[in-house]
């Protein structure tokens, strides 16, 4: 069993690897948990890893891998663990240059009830800054409210970087029987695969593994005001 600081330690890791991919610093760390030095930082990472709860990777700086989540986090607790990456009113055309790398936006993706699968480029958006440029980028407009408790609102566009494989716990465009996508948080049990909304009134969808393939993983999103 965790304490209250190593569980709210863990999540805070859990968040900033989801939403930027790197580990938090010590500093960001110790501001997250209002402590006054970061040897205290240090007792609960050195806790935690003995708990099996996250990892040090050998060779990089200050990089870690959240294992696994506490079982007395609340669904609340996890979906706020993911904070996209949002650009605030990033589209307007004004704010283009000639020098930004652009994205194709291939339609709408649902985030509730199924809609068509993925389909031709519509439009083009500039790669958020933040991004790796060496990824194979798509990006989708969002309809539906399944995703709001992770911060996905209808009308935003996410980013998502093109992979066939995402680990548990991941938000997804998942396709399902080759003609249905869905923004889901995905969760592979045994045999079974389950697509997750983030909105408590909707509904935890379960398929076999040969109905779902994953299109991609979301990275990032814009929003407009």
């Amino acid at each position: 069993m965790l304490t209250k600081k190593q569980k709210n330690l863990l999540l805070f890791i859990n968040k900033k690897l989801r939403s930027s991919g790197v580990s938090p610093s010590y500093e960001e760390m110790k501001q997250s948990l209002n402590l006054k030095s970061k040897s205290g930082i240090h007792r609960l990472i050195s806790a935690l890893e003995e708990r099996g709860f996250i990892k040090r990777l050998a060779h990089k700086a200050r990089a870690l891998e959240v294992i696994k989540l506490p079982e007395t986090a609340s669904a609340n607790d996890i979906y706020n663990s993911f904070s996209p990456s949002v650009i605030k009113g990033g589209l307007d055309d004004n704010q283009t240059n000639s020098d930004e790398i652009e994205v194709p936006v291939l339609g709408k993706i649902a985030a509730g009830t199924p809609v068509e699968a993925i389909q031709n480029e519509v439009s083009r958006i500039p790669l958020p800054n933040n991004l790796e440029k060496n990824g194979d980028y798509f990006g989708l407009k969002v309809q539906g409210d399944s995703m709001i408790e992770a911060g996905i609102h209808e009308g935003d566009t996410v980013i998502i970087k093109r992979t066939d494989t995402a680990d548990n716990g991941k938000i997804v465009v998942a396709l399902i029987d080759e003609h249905e996508a869905m923004l889901k948080r995905i969760r592979k049990k045994g045999k079974v695969v389950a697509l997750e909304s983030a909105n408590r009134n909707y509904e935890t969808k379960i398929f076999g593994p040969d109905r779902v393939k994953v299109q991609g993983v979301l990275v990032s999103l814009y929003r407009n005001f």
